[in-house]
């Protein structure tokens, strides 16, 4: 288990390389929900996502001879962003990033800005993740996990100790669920810091991992994700997550994929922000009466922004004006 200690260290490690983001209010979320309602923009931060945090303790913690042997890491697009620009401000050797191979082209050409070697594998981030473990074994290289990993977790849960600094009184913190080291980071500093808070975490419809994992008492590890454009969420929900937060997360909820796309295009037309759906999802429970959050502070984790030109464009095509309007 993580202590608070352990992620005030961890902070200490990544001060240098990353943004505090901010934490600014919602009037238009506010006003539809009848709560006090807060993003936090890590849409805004370095790579484009909260990522980066995890990756830099985790790969600040190797040794010489193991970043001699090689990175590996396998990414639905973000993670190994996070990995690539760590490696590269650390001034470490190149790293192997195995990505599906629906990655969308914006978080392709953004990685392929940094010194990194990328393969494409397979149809969803299971696969890649498999590809990623077969070559590990056969070059002994070092495995950097995008959420089954204590480093990797206390680097994320710096979200949650800025989260708490800056909005001590917050009663509800809303998070994007995929692998589970986001929302176990957040759980563990936020729980530290005020046990009454509750956290809620939000998965597509596509692939309720997490969801499945609490409700049956164990980790679903891998998931045959449906399609889904929060791809940064597809997949298996962590072991390492699930022992240490299972019982810190209040509920999970999941969203429909229509629900996404308007989160989105309300985000863009109201809020002025390029949201993932990945990170846009946070807020679907506050457009949709999902939730009830009447009378609470509320904290949207937006966890990330790299989201392709056209699936935008989709969106906003697909979404309509209605859906972006007060009366959605």
């Amino acid at each position: 288990m993580l202590t608070l200690a352990d992620i005030l260290a961890a902070r200490q490690i990544i001060q240098p390389y990353v943004w505090r983001t901010p934490l600014v209010s919602s009037a238009g979320l506010s006003q539809r929900s009848g709560a006090e309602v807060y993003l936090k923009l890590e849409c805004w931060q370095r790579t484009g996502s909260f990522k980066l945090r995890g990756a830099l303790v985790k790969l600040n913690s190797l040794t010489r001879e193991e970043q001699v042997r090689g990175v590996v890491t396998a990414s639905a697009g973000n993670h190994g962003l996070g990995v690539a620009y760590a490696s590269q401000v650390l001034g470490q050797p190149a790293v192997t990033i195995f990505v599906p191979e629906n990655t969308p082209t914006s978080k392709l050409d953004h990685l392929a800005a940094f010194n990194c070697r990328i393969r494409r594998v397979g149809g969803q981030y299971d696969e890649a993740h498999a590809a990623a473990e077969v070559y590990v074994r056969e070059h002994q290289a070092t495995y950097v996990s995008a959420y089954d990993d204590p480093a990797v977790i206390s680097g994320q849960a710096t979200v949650g100790l800025e989260i708490l600094e800056d909005l001590p009184t917050a009663d509800l913190l809303l998070v994007p669920v995929g692998g589970g080291g986001l929302i176990a980071g957040i759980a563990l500093a936020a729980r530290a810091i005020n046990p009454g808070i509750r956290i809620i975490g939000l998965q597509p419809e596509a692939s309720p991992a997490a969801f499945l994992s609490l409700r049956d008492g164990r980790p679903y590890e891998t998931y045959p994700a449906g399609p889904t454009i929060c791809d940064g969420l597809a997949g298996g929900f962590g072991r390492v997550p699930f022992e240490m937060a299972a019982a810190l997360i209040d509920q999970i909820l999941v969203v429909s994929e229509a629900d996404v796309r308007r989160s989105i295009a309300w985000l863009l037309a109201h809020e002025q922000l390029v949201v993932e759906g990945a990170g846009a999802i946070a807020v679907a429970p506050l457009l949709n009466a999902q939730l009830e959050a009447a009378g609470k502070r509320v904290v949207a984790v937006l966890s990330g922004r790299n989201l392709d030109a056209s699936l935008l464009q989709d969106v906003l095509n697909t979404a309509g004006a209605a859906d972006t309007s007060s009366a959605w």
